[in-house]
């Protein structure tokens, strides 16, 4: 009887070991026939990315000799030498190529040599732009007055011109006592305020500055209210809205960003960082270099926008008789 159940028990070890040899065997099998095909896909995926990118590196070779050809046909243009021999004629072409590409440089990117872009994008200036004298930047820092600082009021405003020399930057002393001077973000303390500016001398400066110009800025009407000012909304530039560095930097629509996100993103540039608060000069200088990015598209919007009025950028116009009611124009001589 246990001889019999030994012998039982050594057939079904037997059986069992070789299912298991058997399980084995043909998971290894399967794994070899379907790494077969995955090696395939990896492949040909990988001899499509090396055609896709032969394709644009073909594209971008075939761009260059004609955007150069082009330069060279503006230059011959722009300084036409007719008297000049076979032996003198290198020279004045080589200069002639290279002035018409700082030119094209200083109007299709809205930088000057003196201030390059920090992130080498640049936007064409594909339609009328305002002259760089009528753009300013501006950004104002605010304290808070009232019960718990929850007021705010101006407490240091700056202005920066098109290449970004500084204008105007002076510490403003509010009309009411100060309660929070909000340090971690104006980067104003209390010693910032002690020989500062009255408003009201402050604000008939800035005023006298902004007067015709174009005004960059982010989120630039609240500096406006606390300015207590308002300026034509055809001569405004507000980088928090437009459409066009929101594209620029991939962000969603509809998604309002901050100086500090779009500097970084587009210009590679670290702003606002550190523990002494935010710095007017510094963020006006970054508005505006925003703005220089999306220039030529934003200017041909705008000019769309106006339609058939003409584009302006001072309010000389507004003294036209057109402008003014048919009972002023009647008592007139």
């Amino acid at each position: 009887m246990m001889s019999d159940l030994s012998k039982r028990n050594k057939v079904s070890d037997g059986l069992l070991g070789n299912y298991r040899y058997l399980c084995k065997k043909s998971m290894t099998i399967r794994a070899m026939e379907s790494a077969v095909p995955r090696k395939k896909r990896q492949d040909v995926n990988a001899a499509s990315n090396r055609r896709r990118r032969k394709k644009k590196k073909r594209a971008r070779s075939l761009c260059e000799p004609l955007e150069l050809n082009a330069l060279m046909k503006k230059a011959k243009l722009v300084e036409p030498n007719p008297d000049s021999t076979l032996n003198s004629a290198p020279e004045p072409h080589r200069h002639s190529v290279m002035a018409v590409l700082r030119d094209s440089w200083e109007v299709d990117s809205g930088f000057s040599e003196s201030s390059p872009p920090a992130s080498g994008r640049s936007s064409p200036c594909l339609g009328p732009s305002p002259p760089a004298a009528s753009v300013v930047a501006l950004d104002c820092e605010m304290v808070g007055t009232g019960p718990g600082g929850r007021c705010s009021a101006l407490g240091r405003c700056s202005i920066v011109d098109y290449h970004g020399n500084v204008l105007y930057d002076k510490y403003v002393r509010p009309c009411q006592p100060v309660t929070d001077f909000r340090t971690p973000w104006s980067g104003i303390r209390r010693h910032h305020l002690h020989n500062a500016v009255p408003f009201a001398q402050a604000q008939e400066e800035i005023l006298a500055i902004l007067e015709g110009k174009v005004v960059v800025g982010h989120s630039i009407y609240n500096d406006f209210e606390a300015l207590n000012m308002d300026h034509p909304s055809h001569m405004v530039r507000d980088t928090s809205t437009t459409r066009h560095l929101r594209r620029l930097a991939g962000f969603p629509h509809g998604r309002r960003s901050s100086l500090k996100l779009l500097a970084n993103k587009l210009l590679n540039r670290r702003i606002q960082a550190g523990r002494r608060g935010h710095c007017s000069v510094e963020d006006a200088q970054a508005a505006l270099d925003l703005y220089k990015l999306a220039q030529g598209a934003w200017e041909q919007e705008m000019e769309r926008r106006l339609g058939d009025e003409p584009t302006v950028h001072s309010s000389d116009h507004y003294m036209q008789d057109e402008f003014w009611p048919d009972e002023v124009l009647a008592d007139g001589p």
